[in-house]
């Protein structure tokens, strides 16, 4: 099965399942011919296809319940129930129980990718090795959150550039139109029900962002609320890709709320599932980061280094699964993370030019 097969496929299986946005499905796949890092964002289908044959080695790991579709653009900031300024990843749309080598491969091949296309300008051996450094402190401290505060403020710098600007936040989010069609109760009660003020007016419009769940319905609710506007987003959730990849005949189970429980990590009070719906508040310092908006005398290494970290807090929850990777993660041979992402980064390479022929 070649990407094109497998993207007819996957669509064809999500569409049974969700409502698919035709319009937005075909954004994206528009993006995906950009280059092949969006390609990769927007083709988690494809890697679970892929990585077990390409990275067989890697994938003979312990299993735990991870992220599944990890990258480096997989990273934003909220505001926890103090007010404190909090990073760490953004969203877990595809968790999954997985080898939790999925998770570091994943993230390092698309820290290669970023590299390439010159996002990145650290060398790749360093990016694997600042990735690989993260993750290996945190699993033997056991998880430690970031707080945006006295602890990281050279994240705090780097994540809160001047291209996250308030005015053109909400200037961006206003100007989207209206809806005018039928929405789905389930969303709109979840929507409401989250708005500071019960029964406050609000403004329904739908927003197109990200890339793997592009083609899904997201809804925002947009209120003019005590001199200024606030926004709750809802955005339709569906199992994992990987059953999709197993064929499983079964519904299966929706793990985006289970991971952030069982993570370590400060969970933002505006995050919720609602039946078949995430709905979360949406602000300038509450979304995820790109590294276009990253100030640009970032550390990179620095960076990478808190991406791994991140990555152990949300593995190492469940105690059970810390002591099998504990116990597993020394064993592997020095550079493992690099080979294993530098073949993904390469099938992935080899994918986009066959989707831009098509």
């Amino acid at each position: 099965m070649d990407i094109h097969q497998a993207t007819a496929a996957y669509e064809a299986w999500l569409g049974k399942r969700i409502t698919l946005l035709a319009a937005d499905l075909e954004l994206k796949h528009q993006r995906m011919a950009e280059s092949p890092l969006p390609l990769f964002r927007a083709t988690y289908y494809r890697w679970v296809q892929r990585w077990p044959e390409v990275c067989a080695e890697a994938a003979a790991a312990p299993v735990v319940l991870s992220v599944g579709d990890l990258h480096v653009e997989n990273f934003g900031t909220w505001r926890d129930a103090e007010g404190r300024l909090v990073w760490g990843i953004n969203d877990f749309d595809e968790a999954y129980p997985m080898p939790y080598t999925n998770d570091l491969v994943r993230l390092a091949a698309s820290a290669l990718l970023a590299i390439r296309e010159q996002h990145l300008s650290l060398a790749e051996d360093d990016a694997c090795d600042a990735i690989l450094k993260g993750y290996r402190a945190t699993l033997a401290q056991g998880g430690c959150p970031f707080v945006l505060a006295e602890r990281h403020g050279w994240l705090r710098e780097a994540a809160t550039s001047n291209l996250r600007d308030p005015v053109a936040f909400w200037e961006k989010l206003d100007k989207l139109p209206a809806l005018t069609e039928t929405s789905p109760a389930e969303m709109i009660a979840a929507l409401e029900s989250w708005l500071p003020e019960k029964g406050l007016p609000y403004r329904l419009v739908h927003r197109i962002a990200g890339l793997g769940s592009l083609g899904r319905q997201r809804f925002v609710a947009l209120a003019d609320w005590r001199g200024g506007l606030v926004a709750r987003e809802a955005k339709a959730l569906t199992v994992s890709a990987c059953l999709w990849q197993k064929e499983a005949a079964a519904a299966g189970e929706i793990l985006y709320q289970k991971i952030l429980e069982t993570s370590v990590r400060i969970l933002d009070p505006w995050v919720r599932r609602c039946g078949s719906w995430i709905v979360r508040r949406l602000a300038p310092d509450c979304s995820r980061v790109e590294l276009a908006t990253l100030a640009k005398d970032r550390d990179e290494q620095k960076l990478l280094h808190a991406m791994g970290q991140e990555t152990a807090n949300v593995q190492v929850g469940d105690g059970r699964a810390k002591a099998a990777i504990q116990s597993d993660f020394p064993q592997r041979r020095s550079y493992w993370l690099q080979k294993a992402a530098e073949a993904m980064a390469d099938d992935t390479e080899d994918d986009w030019k066959q989707w831009r022929k098509g």
